[in-house]
């Protein structure tokens, strides 16, 4: 099946073809770094790592690149708030997001420029849309003119007439038309400045990624992507100056991802309904987040509450602990070849199939819910598989179980899930848990010794209360059958 995308300039899912076959140029808009990022943020970024690392699965060589904006009016604003200078809030910020996004696994992009290390090309770029009649200069200030430009608002489906009629002209500028927008800014008083044609000043936020992505990528990108609030008037902006620059088409195939909500309202900082990633991930294994930010198909909205957390977070432990019964049970001595019964075999077909089942989900527009659900009906028949073991052991099970198990990792990885060693993960799950009521590993082992030995005695009275006791506190023994014993915790509603 070839890959399809639903391309926002379209409005409809097209055959995804490269410009060069093999080859994706894709762009993703990065931060303005200024405050910590929000897990609307987050959505972004874990879905287009997604999306690189299935068409890397698929043989495509991606070179990705994700900018960040280290200029702007909001953090010309934040940086006087705190009394320090642009460089350094941005700096900070730029380490915050890698702090982030390393801890969610995003994957680093080949190439992450920064606005203000590309002056010489974005004042280029400005030169040329002067020199072509598409942008003119005034006191100072360039601006972009949108009438020269006659498929300006296609991409965000916006009536150029309309916009006009609702633009504003903030106090100072000199635009031709209320549409216009800047590309270079003349210096204000105490301001970060860098020397143009056109005098001091510094970059407008649209130019910057129109000039480092085609420093990267060329003229023409594969796949620009970024969230549906970028559409307009960014996305748009990059489009006109662009093209009216290259005379080329600027990008084959426009992505967007829709809204983290919050009760149906958008998060965003100007709102202040926002929560931290790092809020999430003080009370959450990040692959629960990344697992949550992707049920919903990413063109969709994504509705947050702590209940939704809770959810993935089972979801992520079932699959660990599919994982891990899968692996152990494979490892051990199997002994007779056991026929398998119908149901083992229809599992065993459904784990053979994954691989291809989940590739079709991801090949229809990246559908992460599709195949979030086809990695589940892995574990499903993972779990089958690992009972049928436990029952009827047999030595035609182990090799069924551990490819089950490598195909359901190697999928779940294009996710950024199920990363870990899965004994590990639920290792230190289970300690974590048992900090949450009150108990430490060490009290459980010594009560899973002290039951060992009264077990060893015939003492089955005592034996039983140490098992009891335990339950009562969430954690569930296990006695393996070749001997001694496992300790699971099992939290209150889980």
């Amino acid at each position: 099946m070839d890959i399809r995308i639903y391309n926002t300039l379209t409005r409809r899912k097209e055959p995804f073809v490269p410009l060069e076959p093999g080859r994706v140029r894709m762009y993703v808009c990065g931060i303005t770094a200024y405050d910590r990022c929000h897990i609307g943020h987050a959505r972004s970024a874990v879905v287009f790592d997604a999306v690189v690392r299935h068409l890397r699965r698929r043989g495509f060589e991606v070179t990705c690149v994700r900018n960040f904006t280290d200029i702007d009016d909001k953090i010309i604003r934040r940086a006087r708030e705190e009394g320090i200078d642009t460089t350094a809030l941005a700096e900070r910020e730029i380490a915050h997001f890698y702090e982030d996004m390393d801890a969610l696994g995003v994957l680093r992009a080949d190439v992450e420029p920064r606005a203000t290390a590309h002056i010489p090309q974005i004042i280029d770029l400005i030169r040329t849309l002067v020199e072509k009649g598409h942008a003119y200069e005034a006191g100072g200030d360039v601006y972009f003119s949108v009438r020269t430009f006659p498929s300006y608002g296609a991409l965000s489906g916006r009536d150029l007439e309309q916009l006009r009629a609702g633009a504003r002209v903030a106090v100072g500028e000199r635009k031709q038309d209320p549409a216009d927008f800047a590309l270079w800014k003349a210096s204000k008083p105490g301001e970060p400045a860098w020397d143009s044609p056109w005098g001091p000043g510094r970059p407008g936020w649209h130019i910057e990624c129109s000039a480092m992505s085609m420093a990267y990528l060329g003229p023409t990108l594969d796949i620009h992507a970024g969230g549906l609030d970028l559409s307009f008037p960014h996305h748009e902006n990059e489009r006109a100056q662009s093209e009216a620059a290259t005379g080329r088409p600027f990008v084959r195939y426009w992505m967007h991802n829709g809204f983290v909500t919050i009760r149906g309202e958008k998060m965003s900082k100007s709102l202040g309904n926002f929560v931290t990633i790092q809020d999430i991930l003080r009370r959450y294994h990040p692959e629960v987040l990344r697992h949550f930010l992707l049920t919903k198909h990413y063109r969709s909205p994504l509705d947050y509450g702590p209940g939704a957390l809770e959810e993935s977070r089972a979801a992520v432990d079932r699959g660990y602990a599919a994982l891990a019964q899968a692996r152990r049970i494979a490892a051990r001595p199997a002994g007779k070849k056991r026929p398998l019964d119908d149901e083992t075999r229809a599992a065993a077909e459904t784990l053979s199939r994954l691989p291809e089942r989940f590739d079709a989900a991801m090949d229809d527009d990246f559908n992460t819910a599709q195949a979030l659900g086809v990695l589940f009906e892995g574990v499903r028949a993972l779990n089958r598989l690992s009972l049928a073991g436990e029952k009827r052991p047999s030595a035609l099970l182990a090799e069924p179980l551990a490819a089950g198990a490598e195909a359901l990792q190697a999928a779940g990885g294009v996710l950024g899930l199920f990363r870990e060693d899965p004994a590990g993960y639920l290792r230190r799950r289970d300690i974590e848990a048992l900090a949450r009521v009150g108990l430490t590993e060490a009290e459980v082992e010594a009560a899973v010794r002290e039951r060992a030995e009264a077990r060893k005695a015939r003492d089955w009275a005592r034996s039983d209360a140490i098992r009891d006791a335990l339950a009562a506190r969430g954690v569930v023994l296990r006695d393996e059958p070749g001997g001694g014993t496992t300790w699971t915790v099992k939290e209150p509603g889980a």
